[in-house]
């Protein structure tokens, strides 16, 4: 048996254990410089064979997975790379776990409203919420991105975030407020205007989240990911669904947002266990921090902005039909990216960070190799059954009247594999601190979205701003993919063979699929129990394709799957045998701010 030193946080400094026995160490509070280096570690670099602690098993496809000899007390590194390994392991599982959950229950709530919501409805809450979703990246400001990045004066710069957050909250509330009319005019629809004015509450709650979001993702929490996301979608799938039945129309679904955002703030400070007023917050701290974080407003601004564009021009150049068309096309489409993010993104940040903080190259390169890899199998996958299966599921799911929306979702399968590549190479811009390379991709995006939307929306329609999307974040993600590579120091090639074999076998699946379903099976002309039965069986198809040519183009990776699914079996019989899915050592502890 293998057996690993362990270095686990606490509000106190750190502490290592072997086997149960502690010996303490310098205490860290963010300002002792004499502190001990923690070495930086490989992303999902070791697999950790029979741990005591935490048991999670990793693909060979990731890694070669070597167990090391017994380490020393004095040695740092395996219980350094073993003590990352096993963060970003714990929350990826985790985050998949409650993704899967909050997914069921966002997919049953969307087909619950869109029996009982018109697209035309859908269309005027996406309108009333256009200017309340741009306006977030300013609250946000990219402060938490630097909270999570920072190793000193902890304490201080969560009370500067803190502080610089509910001053941005409360002047965007007011900015929106203010606006909500011009909304209603540009859209000629009051009741557009009417919901812009009550949704401009939401940025005054999101402040609120910013420093305990930045402080569960400091420590790789794992309750944030397995608590905070189901709840949010089980309070607005419960409160919308109840509403609209109960005929309160478009605003069911604002109600329930607000339980939504309340729920969101409620549980995130609640877990993070951070209060104001125990650090003390300087002018010096929030322009390092704006410093730093800039670059990532103006990146997420640029998304931001194109899918105002994009709202505006569907709802006001086409209808408000189109726009609920657009909108849950888009949702959708989104649902491989939702996994890409919030399983990988969430850990791979501060992961990143701390693996540069030991500038070594050949550590990051690998790191950053084997992350990109393991999206782009996921994400390549996600794309070609969207292609494939996208317009039939929708409408046996969702009904007939809503056929656009498949379509729209199909012309956007693009979004899936091109934010695949782009969340993990702006995660590893952003730990490697080179911020400012993002403003290549922001006015990249703004550029060509605009540009693309305004050309293909009026040769294609709606199915032209779905190609636009499409397009856009593939080029895009190409840019920052390359950028990423450059500071980074990757040779061309290795790239290529990281993202090359799941495309072709992708590829190969999708055309076979296609053909089954739209020229023999057809789903969406049949009763739909037996419609399901038949999406069903093309899915299986394709899953069976696709790893029979991933097999051969890159045979390590579908066997590091078989070895992960062979391994979690028993392990997940033992858990359920101990009443434990979760090993106590898995929660997260308290949160660093201290004095």
């Amino acid at each position: 048996m293998s057996r690993w030193r362990v270095v686990s946080r606490s509000t106190s400094g750190y502490s290592s254990c072997s086997n149960g026995r502690t010996s303490s160490m310098h205490r860290h509070d963010g300002d002792n410089p004499d502190r001990p280096s923690v070495r930086a570690y490989d992303l999902i670099l070791r697999h950790i064979h029979d741990a005591d602690t935490v048991e999670i098993y990793l693909p060979t496809a990731l890694t070669r997975m070597e167990p090391g000899p017994p380490p020393q007390v004095e040695s740092g590194p395996p219980a350094g790379e073993s003590t990352l390994t096993k963060q970003v392991g714990r929350v990826a599982v985790a985050s998949a776990a409650a993704l899967a959950f909050g997914e069921l229950v966002s997919f049953g709530q969307t087909i619950a409203l869109a029996r009982l919501l018109s697209p035309a409805e859908v269309g005027i809450f996406a309108a009333g919420t256009v200017l309340t979703m741009l306006l977030t990246t300013f609250v946000e400001g990219g402060l938490r991105s630097g909270l999570v990045q920072r190793e000193t004066e902890l304490a201080d710069t969560a009370e500067t975030v803190f502080r610089a957050s509910l001053v941005n909250g409360l002047a965007m509330t007011v900015g929106a407020l203010a606006a909500a009319p011009l909304i209603g005019m540009i859209f000629h629809n009051r009741t557009i205007g009417m919901i812009a004015a009550t949704t401009s509450g939401f940025l005054l709650i999101f402040a609120l989240t910013n420093v305990p979001e930045g402080l569960l993702q400091r420590d790789f929490s794992v309750k944030r990911r397995i608590i905070v996301g189901p709840a949010v979608s089980v309070s607005f799938a419960v409160v919308s669904v109840a509403l609209a039945v109960c005929g309160f129309g478009v605003w069911s679904m604002v109600i329930g947002s607000y339980a939504s955002y309340v729920v969101w703030v409620v549980t995130v400070w609640w877990l993070a266990r951070w209060r104001p007023g125990r650090g003390r917050a300087s002018f010096r701290l929030w322009r390092e921090l704006a410093r730093y974080g800039s670059p990532v407003v103006v990146n997420m601004l640029g998304a931001r902005v194109q899918s105002t564009v994009e709202a505006a021009v569907v709802g006001r150049g086409l209808s408000s039909a189109a726009l609920g068309h657009y909108r849950y096309g888009q949702r959708i489409a989104q649902i491989p990216v939702r996994f890409i993010v919030e399983v990988g993104a969430f850990s791979l940040f501060p992961a990143f960070a701390r693996i540069a903080e030991e500038r070594d190259p050949e550590r990051m390169e690998a790191a950053y190799l084997r992350a990109i890899r393991l999206t782009t199998v996921g994400a390549a996958a996600l794309s070609g059954l969207i292609i494939a299966l996208g317009e039939p599921a929708v409408v046996v799911v969702f009904g007939e009247r809503w056929r656009e929306a498949g379509a729209l979702m199909v012309a956007m399968a693009g979004l899936g594999l091109g934010k695949a590549w782009m969340s993990v190479s702006e995660e590893a811009i952003k730990g490697v601190g080179r911020t400012k390379l993002l403003n290549w991709q922001t006015a990249t995006e703004i550029v060509l979205g605009i540009g693309l939307l305004l050309v293909l929306v009026k040769y294609y329609g709606l199915i032209g701003v779905g190609l636009a999307t499409s397009g856009t974040m593939l080029v895009v993600a190409a840019l920052v993919t390359t950028l990423a590579r450059s500071a980074m120091g990757i040779p061309l090639l290795a790239l290529v063979r990281a993202v090359g074999p799941p495309l072709p076998a992708a590829a190969l699946a999708l055309a076979a699929t296609w053909y089954l379903e739209h020229q023999v099976l057809q789903a969406d002309s049949r009763p739909i129990l037996l419609a399901i039965g038949v999406l069903i069986l093309d899915t299986v198809a394709f899953t069976v394709i696709y790893l029979l040519v991933l097999s051969v183009l890159a045979p390590d990776v579908v066997r590091g799957f078989a070895r992960l699914a062979a391994r979690l079996a028993p392990r997940r019989r033992r858990n359920d045998a101990d009443g434990t899915a979760i090993p106590r050592n898995a929660e997260p502890g308290p949160s660093r701010e201290t004095n």
